[in-house]
């Protein structure tokens, strides 16, 4: 759906809503599409007014949403001190209710804030909370979203194998849900890990899926991180007009939506791409307007990176304002926060850094001791137990996405089968998979059945064409299990006829004895049927004849089974030329049935019907089919036994 029209209809149901209640769900479900679209400002305004309908019309849990939207709004927005009462108001009204629904989405959302304002330990607590509540309720799509967040705070903390094992769980999870939107944001994360392992290719790769998924989505927060992250993995692949032409096209539209937090990391990378190229005042420029950015969103991690990364900029020789002891207190400040953090990226570039300010200042051994700390915290961060990890999840992902392929493959293949095993005889169906392109086989001896419904074109102007169908497809689904009762093919219906034969493809010595069952049992059923109203009572007319066909597939795209020859043409004569209610036979059935009929096995007699003119047939002598029905007996009378009392049922075994 056009997400221009999304909101248009939802922005009429909140003009349209007569009652508090009514308003304050409408004015919540536009909050919810506007932060999905990222217009955060418009959706705390909605949910704002969503918490003052609530409140006027009581309705707690809906007011308790309305907050968590607002502190959701303010989260994207980078105002966490405004965010977080809000939050933690809805969790309080929650809890009250004991909504669960509720409390976890909320608990998950108090995680996003201490995750932005880099409490990891903080976020972790909310996040766990938040996902054994998920799982508790079964809540799939919550588990995956909680899952998702705690690989992104590990990967926040530089444990990457551990980020990884959290992403991979989530995106199978999304992946299984068909959540677009959740696949796409743990794409991103996953190509987030790739990039701090120096695995660029592998992260743009994962950059462009998720970018993607969230374009077509029209997720625009989505596209304008990943645009970012883009540029990012350009300026480390050191194309740097590229880098600064998606960084841009990323910061302009963060800025235009309002998300300051991912708004002051690119304005970070776009400092990095200057400074590559030389362009220090630029560089710090950018590194200043990130640092304020992080200071002012209370985000202590930017801080440790973009005071890092003026420290850097510091420290170099070509730079106009170079200042060795500026650079050497702020880079300290850089790592003794990022140390406070627990986080080991931005140490370990600030680490960097300053070994290479003692070194170029003549400071060797400070600079001897400095760098042994960067080859710690390089073995931490870049560990091959990440990067082994990273080849197994990617393995994991190709093998999962091998099998997905196999597995829709192998439906296809079976939808086809059921298809072809409901228009073609099963045997007939695996030789066409197969791939056998022209089937014709001759069969000596079958019985052709033609049924068809007496008066039906008649009656059928009487009735409405939903009746009609209705009626028909009853009837002939009813005529199809005494087919598969008896043994029958089906080979096609024609209007109000059903054609069936016996003894094919699978020859059968009792051919006639099947068929003559089927249209016994089918006389019954026609005389019985209801399915067109109270009071319309139908008869069938059928034929039957014994003898020669061809069979065989005509048709390239829809294929159709059928028979050929004058066994054919004699049945369908036999059914045109007999009467209502009763079954019309030929001789060469007569003869076919006689066996059968002679040894006991049916309770059927021939009727001599006489001879009859059949056009294209010349005289043919002709049968009725009918039905032997027992007369009572009288038996002898007998001396009263005596009256036994006996056990009402005989003893069982018990099923084991």
């Amino acid at each position: 759906m056009n997400p221009e029209t999304t909101l248009t209809d939802l922005r009429a149901a909140v003009a349209a809503a007569a009652t508090p209640a009514e308003r304050t769900g409408a004015l919540n479900q536009l909050a919810r599409e506007l932060e999905r679209q990222g217009e955060y400002a418009e959706s705390f305004a909605a949910a704002e007014e969503a918490e003052a309908a609530a409140k006027q019309a009581g309705d707690i849990a809906a007011e308790a949403d309305a907050l968590r939207l607002q502190g959701v709004a303010c989260l994207q927005k980078g105002k966490y001190s405004t965010a977080l009462p809000l939050l933690e108001e809805s969790l309080n009204l929650w809890e009250h209710l004991g909504n669960g629904s509720g409390t976890d989405r909320t608990l998950n959302n108090i995680g996003n804030v201490y995750r932005s304002l880099s409490e990891y330990p903080k976020a972790l607590e909310y996040y766990s909370r938040a996902l054994f509540l998920y799982e508790e309720l079964g809540d799939r799509s919550g588990v995956a979203r909680a899952t998702g967040n705690i690989g992104l705070v590990y990967w926040n903390l530089s444990d990457y194998p551990k980020a990884l094992e959290y992403d991979s769980r989530a995106l199978a999870l999304f992946e299984e849900l068909g959540d677009r939107s959740g696949v796409a944001t743990v794409t991103n994360n996953i190509g987030n890990v790739y990039m701090n392992l120096s695995e660029y290719l592998k992260s743009l790769e994962y950059y462009t899926r998720a970018f993607a998924l969230f374009e077509e989505l029209g997720e625009r927060s989505g596209v304008a991180r990943i645009t970012g992250n883009i540029g990012l993995v350009y300026d480390r692949l050191s194309e740097y007009p590229k880098a600064l032409e998606h960084l841009s096209h990323g910061l302009a539209m963060l800025e235009e939506l309002g998300d300051r937090f991912s708004a002051a990391a690119v304005t970070v990378s776009i400092g990095n791409v200057y400074a590559s190229l030389s362009e220090y005042s630029k560089s710090l420029e950018h590194y200043l307007r990130a640092l304020a950015l992080y200071e002012e969103l209370g985000d202590r991690s930017g801080v440790a990176l973009a005071t890092g990364n003026i420290g850097s900029l510091y420290s170099q020789k070509t730079f106009a304002d170079y200042n060795p002891i500026k650079a050497e207190e702020l880079l300290q400040q850089a790592i003794t926060l990022g140390e406070e953090l627990g986080i080991n990226q931005n140490p370990y570039a600030a680490h960097k850094s300053l070994a290479d300010l003692y070194e170029q200042e003549n400071r060797f051994e400070e600079a001897l001791t400095t760098s042994e700390r960067v080859r710690e915290v390089k073995e931490e961060v870049q560990s091959e137990e990440a990067k082994k990890k990273a080849i197994q999840v990617e393995q994991q992902r190709q093998i999962a996405e091998m099998e997905k392929r196999t597995a829709a493959e192998r439906a296809d293949a079976e939808a086809t089968k059921r298809v072809l095993h409901n228009i073609l005889p099963p045997t007939i169906a695996q030789r066409v998979v197969r791939g056998e392109e022209h089937i014709a086989e001759s069969f000596e001896s079958v019985t052709v059945l033609f049924a068809d419904i007496v008066g039906f074109t008649v009656l059928s102007q009487r009735i409405t064409p939903q009746e009609l169908v209705t009626g028909l497809d009853l009837l002939f689904s009813q005529f199809d299990e005494l087919a598969e009762k008896y043994g029958l093919e089906k080979i096609k219906t024609i209007g109000d006829a059903y054609m069936a034969v016996s003894g094919l493809p699978e020859s059968r010595e009792d051919h006639a004895e099947s068929a003559a069952r089927m249209a016994m049992e089918l006389v019954e059923v026609v005389a019985g049927f209801n399915g067109l109203g109270d009071g319309v009572r139908l008869q069938v007319r059928i034929g039957l004849h014994s003898g020669e066909v061809v069979a065989g597939i005509i048709g390239k795209k829809k294929f159709a089974y059928d028979l050929w020859g004058d066994a054919v043409n004699t049945a369908s004569r036999m059914e045109s030329h007999g009467e209502a209610g009763r079954i019309h036979v030929s001789e060469e059935f007569a003869a076919a049935l006689s066996s059968a009929i002679s040894t006991g096995g049916l309770s059927i007699t021939l009727e001599e019907r006489g001879e009859l003119t059949i056009k294209g047939k010349g005289t043919l002598q002709i049968y009725f089919l009918n039905q032997v029905i027992p007369r009572t007996q009288t038996k002898p009378s007998q001396p009263c036994a005596p009256l036994l009392l006996r056990p009402p049922h005989p003893p069982s075994t018990p099923m084991r």
